[in-house]
């Protein structure tokens, strides 16, 4: 019997004691007696360790003749038709125990029964993709949520039973000539990856929700503080003609960096920065170099020209302004101040999306929050030095140069606060940046042209943006009332889409990524399931908070526009519930235009958007001619939703046909229908308790805040109710997961 634990056999190669190179065999033969053969056992010596000694020698005990008779069978052979081979020509005995194959569903035991790197973090070489998981592998939010890319792989309990399989089955020190020494492990770059071990079940729902719900948080958080940033902005300056200059200066930045690169860099790069990591040996980071020094050289060239022709760009954006020399000239150099925030702009998005690439989703949603912070303190300060506009009578013929020089300062250092604050979160993720200047020949011409597409799409909106202004416009001075002019359509349009920004754009910028790299591996049914999981995780929340709208549309005006007065409030309270139930084709649109970016298509959204702005435009011109006046906004605001359910038919069939024909409509479309039908009795319920609380408490504060709160309790505890009974899917996983972080 061949036990390769006996270590009590010593047995060798050739039926020796010893292998044949021992060094005591050949130094002293002497010890040899005389006439005995050298192929003759010999005693074997105590070995270093008998659970490994000669585990994969021969066995010399199977080398008997095979003609050899058994006393109880007699003869194993017959000699007549298997005559025994010539002396001297037996084939070489194979080993018993031969190296045991290297498999490819797992990594080589002698990697991972290794000692792990020490905590909390270090290198390993058991992912697929990198030093980290995070790189490239969906694994969640960042550290705020879950550790899951920190942790590490833990040795195999059982190592120690395989160890004497990894020798080369030879006494320690010395080599067997029948059985080879394993190949030198190989280079960690060059490990054949394993392959990917098997979600837990809900892993991809609950990781969307939680990345979801960590940037749902940092955009709210950023959209509340940038509410107080404006209230005091507003306290500070006023809402006059000092005020207007103001919001001119502010707003002409974010237009021309909109404008110019930021449709590309939001949309395009992304896919960029996934194909690069998967298939570059950096893992992607000289692309990410090239591509964020690309974005800075960009940027201040642009800014440098801005800055130059900044009175041209004033006049551009306001007449009234720039024909006031006063105004103007408060209103140029304000814009001297903000315009140099584009780079900061660029810089940081660009840095967020490579955060993004590598699955740390948060840093970019919270960061903004700095730079309303600064800007809070910077016109605190001037509050503190000037008082307010009203008690000062602060105007554009009597500001101070300081205090000018005060404001312009504080807000270009909020957009570097926000900008530099990313850096932290780059290190943490293994980016470093290291300025490059080598781009021909590395796809950045290829992401400039498809970024062109998205240019083209930013313009086409702004196009139809630019036709409803003129009607809008022309609409408040014909009707002579407050709340039926640009103001109330911008105002009710500014509400109308924070739950889009919070919700959908959180939703599909965690997705984004994972929908990016099934695209690049050419799985169109891992790219439709992400679509659709995007589409009925965003519908939870869209669309009950559109039937809110559509049912308290006037206490949220009366309630944040309440000091223009009641008349005007009450009117863009309209225009809010005519808005309201456009934001479910709204946000599926933004869901569906990811898809195309995924396969790096840009050509497609822009036909789109030329779609919805047409519409858009000529339903809108049709609501200013056949409607008063007054309720012309009203029917815009309708219109801008019709518009985006044209454009989501649209997109839907080529996007269905670009993924073959599915893209898993019908559980979509249940899981809207079933949502809607939800939240029709919440909205009936909750209306009757708005409206009953303001006949009762009026339209002022106290009444506004009752209304909405009581309202908005009756329609959501409704709303939860219904869906329950439905079984809602998508329903019941948002509300484990709050129930899970709740419970921690």
């Amino acid at each position: 019997m061949n036990a390769p634990y006996d270590g009590d056999r010593g047995q060798g190669a050739g039926s020796s004691g010893y292998p044949e190179d021992h060094p005591d065999r050949a130094a002293d033969r002497s010890g040899y007696p005389e006439g005995m053969p050298e192929t003759a056992q010999m005693p074997p010596g105590s070995p270093a360790d008998m659970y490994l000694q000669d585990a994969y020698d021969q066995d010399p005990y199977r080398a008997q003749d095979l003609s050899a008779q058994d006393p109880v069978t007699e003869a194993l052979y017959d000699r007549a038709a298997h005559p025994p081979p010539a002396p001297g020509t037996y084939a070489p005995q194979q080993p018993l125990y031969a190296q045991p194959p290297a498999s490819q569903y797992a990594p080589d035991p002698r990697l991972w029964a290794q000692t792990p790197p020490p905590e909390p973090s270090g290198p390993t070489r058991h992912l697929p993709y990198g030093d980290d998981a995070r790189t490239t592998q969906y694994v969640g939010v960042d550290d705020l949520v879950t550790q899951a890319g920190e942790e590490q792989h833990e040795p195999d309990a059982f190592a120690h039973l395989f160890r004497d399989q990894q020798q080369g089955g030879v006494r320690p020190g010395y080599a067997s000539p029948a059985v080879p020494a394993p190949a030198p492990e190989p280079a960690p770059a060059a490990a054949q990856p394993p392959a990917a071990v098997p979600a837990k079940s809900g892993g991809r729902a609950s990781g969307l929700l939680k990345s979801s719900a960590v940037m749902a948080a940092g955009t709210l958080v950023s959209r509340l503080t940038g509410f107080v940033r404006t209230m005091i902005i507003t306290a500070a300056l006023g809402a006059a003609t000092l005020g207007d200059a103001w919001t001119v200066a502010y707003t002409l930045p974010t237009m021309i960096y909109i404008l110019t690169v930021g449709g590309g860099l939001n949309s395009v790069f992304v896919p960029q920065l996934v194909r690069s990591m998967k298939e570059d040996d950096d893992g992607g980071e000289a692309y990410a170099n090239r591509l964020l020094t690309l974005v800075m050289v960009a940027l201040g060239v642009i800014v440098t020209a801005a800055v130059f022709i900044a009175p041209l760009l004033v006049q551009l954006m306001s007449s009234p302004i720039a024909s006031d020399p006063a105004a103007n000239n408060v209103a140029v150099t304000f814009a001297r101040y903000c315009l140099p925030t584009i780079f900061f702009m660029g810089v940081h998005v660009v840095m967020g999306q490579i955060l993004n690439a590598r699955g740390k989703f948060g840093a970019m949603m919270w960061t903004p929050v700095l730079n309303n912070i600064v800007m809070i303190f910077t016109f605190g300060m001037f509050l503190w030095v000037y008082g307010t506009a009203r008690s000062s009578g602060m105007s554009v013929t009597n500001i101070p140069p300081d205090g000018i020089r005060l404001l312009g300062i504080g807000t270009l250092l909020g957009l570097v606060v926000q900008a530099t604050a990313m850096v932290p979160y780059l290190r943490e993720a293994g980016f470093r940046f290291r300025p490059r200047f080598d781009w021909r020949g590395h796809g950045l011409g290829k992401a400039i042209k498809l970024a062109k597409w998205t240019v083209l799409f930013v313009l086409a909106n702004q196009a139809g943006v630019l036709v409803v202004t003129q009607l809008a416009t022309a609409a408040g001075k014909a009707s002579g009332k407050s709340g039926a002019g640009i103001m109330a359509y911008a105002n009710a349009q500014l509400i109308w889409g924070m739950p889009q920004a919070i919700i959908t754009v959180s939703v599909m910028a965690a997705m984004l990524p994972r929908i990016s790299r099934a695209a690049h591996d050419g799985d169109p049914g891992a790219v439709r399931d992400d679509i659709s999981q995007g589409l009925r995780t965003s519908a939870v929340a869209i669309v009950p908070v559109a039937f809110m709208f559509l049912a308290l549309g006037i206490p949220v005006c009366t309630l944040l526009f309440g000091s223009s007065g009641l008349e005007s409030a009450e009117s863009q309270g309209y225009v809010l519930m005519a808005f309201a139930l456009g934001l479910i084709p709204f946000s599926v649109q933004y869901v569906i235009l990811r898809g195309f970016y995924a396969y790096e298509d840009t050509r497609t959204p822009f036909y789109n958007t030329v779609i919805v702005a047409a519409v858009n435009a000529a339903a809108s011109a049709v609501c200013y001619m056949i409607l008063p006046a007054q309720w012309a906004v009203v029917g815009m605001a309708g219109a801008y939703g019709l518009a985006y359910a044209v454009g989501v038919g649209v997109a839907w069939q080529r996007l269905r046909r670009r993924l073959g024909g599915d893209l898993d409509g019908a559980r979509v479309l249940r899981t809207y229908a079933r949502l809607c039908l939800a939240s029709v009795p919440g909205a009936v319920v909750g209306g009757t308790v708005g409206f009953a609380i303001t006949q009762v408490l009026g339209h002022g504060v106290i009444g506004s805040i009752a209304a909405l709160v009581f309202g908005s309790v009756a329609l959501l505890g409704v709303f939860y109710v219904a869906a329950r009974k439905m079984r809602i899917e998508e329903l019941n996983s948002m509300v484990g997961m709050v129930r899970g972080r709740l419970g921690r």
